[in-house]
């Protein structure tokens, strides 16, 4: 997630006068999330302001030691995203909505992208516990942008693995005569046909699979982010 992120944020990031600030909202009962985050967003934009975000004080206090002010910085908060009145060019919330009702997502969609500056990006997805298995919604302002598929390919028997973790907007709704569960069945498929491509690894076969599947699904990335694990598409397409 953090490199496609960069990735996609990386011109946005440059083109600012002012130091952009990046969010990472929920890092857990360890603050190595935001602190990887905030080292390759800095190697693009040196200046980069990262705030760490959790609504445990025990959680904010453990992260307190590796803080580095004004550049990296934990504080206490939820989906109001406290930034003394400034907002984010970029919001990530990784499993921080697996555990609320489905009813809640457009709520919480609506009020982070709230907090976020022009051109700003929220990026919202479920991962395993090692980040080996990864699926989030990136949305701007307006809403909900692209769906990205993405994983650590070895040892992945099949695309459709990725279905335990799809983002709260989706899960649900991975049953058959859904586009989500279509577009996971056609990606098994064009995962199994390219099965003699797996002779030169699996990067090789994810990347001929991701192009017999282009030809029916509008994926937006092309062979070097395919290269990556990742497939990207529209978020109509997937939207329930």
């Amino acid at each position: 997630m953090d490199r496609w992120i960069v990735h996609t944020l990386g011109h946005a990031l440059r083109a600012g006068h002012r130091p952009p600030v990046a969010v990472d909202l929920g890092y857990g009962a360890a603050p190595w999330t935001a602190v990887e985050l905030y080292g390759r967003l800095r190697a693009v934009r040196p200046d980069v302001r990262m705030v760490g975000i959790e609504i445990e004080p025990a959680r904010v206090a453990a992260a307190l030691p590796f803080a580095a002010p004004p550049a990296l910085t934990f504080r206490r908060g939820g989906f109001e995203v406290p930034l003394d009145g400034g907002r984010a060019q970029l919001i990530r919330a990784a499993n921080v909505l697996r555990q609320y009702e489905e009813e809640a997502v457009e709520a919480v969609w609506e009020r982070l992208c709230g907090r976020l500056a022009p051109g700003g990006l929220l990026v919202e997805g479920t991962c395993d516990e090692v980040g080996r298995r990864h699926v989030w919604v990136a949305l701007g302002p307006e809403g909900p942008r692209t769906v990205t598929f993405a994983a650590r390919l070895a040892g992945l028997e099949r695309p459709s693995d990725l279905a335990e973790r799809l983002p709260k907007a989706l899960i649900h709704h991975n049953v058959p005569g859904r586009a989500v569960h279509r577009f996971l069945t056609d990606f098994d498929r064009a995962w199994a046909a390219a099965a003699p491509y797996g002779a030169f690894g699996a990067r090789q076969r994810w990347v001929a699979a991701c192009t017999a599947l282009a030809t029916s699904w509008p994926l937006l990335d092309a062979r070097g982010r395919w290269r990556q694990g990742e497939a990207t598409l529209p978020w109509a397409v997937l939207a329930p």
